[in-house]
């Protein structure tokens, strides 16, 4: 009987000490942050699109060394430079950002700073200021976004520019950019890589959604439609990597533009018609001709309507 007494209190005295060993790993456990996994999808035997951590990123191999168009949020920027290295050894020489936003451009500070960065012009001056964007409210208690390359020292800005159009390179490693004028931001720079022809179009062209009309940075909900059938014209491309959705053709983004169109159509007329920024953003829906688009947060939209509302006289 004694025996089975003291195996009874050293079984509850070895469940009792798991139990706290278990309590006292648990809130370890939930504090690891989780993988910073970057996916690669590739497209070219010399171009990949890579996702996850931000903007959808494209990794282009030329005979000199690698172009990287966009490299993603804070902290993702050595998971990006791991993940090429798994696609080729040869050095990485250059990034093109399209636009200003932090989820494009912030891995910039973790790459090498012999790397050369390339942006249209508006964007270096927004770089500059890294200015919060229309429409993105921060969640409770979270601290302001801060400027990135400030906190580095200035490394990872552009030092290098374009107004309208610049050609990089040449032959089969020729790339081409452009800028057709306002939309997402004032500086949204299309990517053409033209042996290849595949373009990278940013978050201008982010998906089939109701865009980010970043007035803050230049944006215009009036204007983007008709950047968006400039760039549409572009010859000899077949495929567009968009800023955060799948690979798409010149046939979507034709669709895209007039979508943009219609929208700041629908907010003009309704404001001649007398109704608020409230009415419209509470009954506006997408047409049924483009259903498959995914449809806006409301913050999302009434941010829109009051960005092409501004615009309107």
């Amino acid at each position: 009987m004694k025996r089975e007494i003291v195996l009874g209190m050293l079984f509850a005295a070895g469940a009792l000490s798991m139990s706290v060993a278990a309590l006292q790993q648990a809130p370890a456990a939930a504090a690891q942050p989780a993988p910073r996994v970057v996916e690669v999808e590739k497209l070219k035997d010399n171009l990949y699109m890579m996702r996850g951590g931000g903007g959808n990123s494209a990794v282009f191999i030329t005979t000199t060394g690698v172009v990287v168009v966009d490299t993603k949020n804070p902290g993702w920027g050595q998971p990006l430079l791991d993940k090429i290295k798994t696609v080729t050894d040869r050095p990485i020489t250059m990034i093109i950002n399209t636009h200003t936003h932090g989820d494009h451009v912030s891995g910039n500070v973790e790459f090498p700073a012999t790397v050369e960065v390339v942006t249209q012009e508006n964007t270096a001056k927004n770089m500059e200021e890294m200015r919060s964007a229309t429409g993105i409210v921060p969640a409770a208690g979270a601290p302001p976004p801060g400027n990135i390359f400030k906190a580095n020292g200035g490394r990872g800005m552009p030092k290098r520019t374009f107004k309208d159009k610049m050609t990089l390179g040449k032959g089969n490693d020729e790339i081409n950019l452009y800028y057709f004028g306002r939309g997402h931001t004032n500086g949204d720079a299309w990517v053409v890589f033209k042996a290849l022809r595949v373009m990278h179009a940013g978050d201008i062209f982010s998906g089939k959604n109701v865009p980010l009309l970043d007035a803050n940075n230049g944006g215009s909900g009036v204007e983007i439609g008709k950047t968006l059938a400039k760039a549409a014209k572009i010859k000899g491309v077949d495929q567009i990597i968009t800023g955060h959705s799948t690979v798409m053709t010149v046939a979507d983004l034709q669709e895209y533009a007039a979508f943009n169109d219609e929208f700041a159509a629908d907010v003009r007329a309704a404001k001649k018609a007398g109704k608020t920024v409230d009415d419209v953003a509470g009954s506006w829906k997408i047409p049924e001709k483009y259903k498959n688009y995914t449809a806006p947060a409301a913050p999302r939209l009434k941010a829109n309507v009051q960005v092409v509302w501004d615009e309107t006289k």
